[in-house]
């Protein structure tokens, strides 16, 4: 079960890579969701604009795309992009850490990935809910 991280035409700081590897496992064991291979790609906005329009039909910016890749529904294999220009942008929105919300992006994708969806208001309080639950144990606050 592989984890890697990418950094295509970015530069890249994540901080424990090991640590996050195991707490990404730890996550999808919690979620009750297998987990064969995980491939965050950490891009540019432009570069995230592309995947959106081409896959999505979607012309708009966003932080992060998550793909699944697997055939089979309790085995996660997937792809999860992320624009570090958005996550810059939005730690200052919000008034987080780049690292805090880096990571509150990573495990989005990862709730994408086992089954949780934020189309809806009831759906994204659900999924806010599981991303700060995962930064607290992440961080240990």
């Amino acid at each position: 079960m592989a984890i890697q991280f990418t950094a295509h035409e970015v530069k890249l700081k994540l901080k424990n890579r090991t640590k996050l590897k195991a707490f990404l496992k730890d996550l999808f064991k919690r979620e009750g969701q297998g987990l064969n291979g995980l491939h965050y790609i950490f891009c540019t906005d432009d570069y995230l604009l592309e995947i959106n329009k081409q896959f999505l039909n979607h012309d708009t910016y966003t932080d992060i795309v998550t793909f699944e890749m697997s055939e089979d529904p309790d085995v996660t294999e997937g792809e999860i992009y992320v624009s570090l220009d958005r996550v810059i942008d939005n730690a200052a929105k919000f008034g987080v850490s780049e690292e805090q919300e880096l990571h509150r992006v990573i495990f989005h994708g990862a709730l994408h990935l086992c089954g949780y969806k934020d189309k809806t208001k009831k759906e994204e309080q659900l999924m806010r809910d599981k991303e700060e639950e995962n930064l607290k144990l992440y961080f240990g606050q």
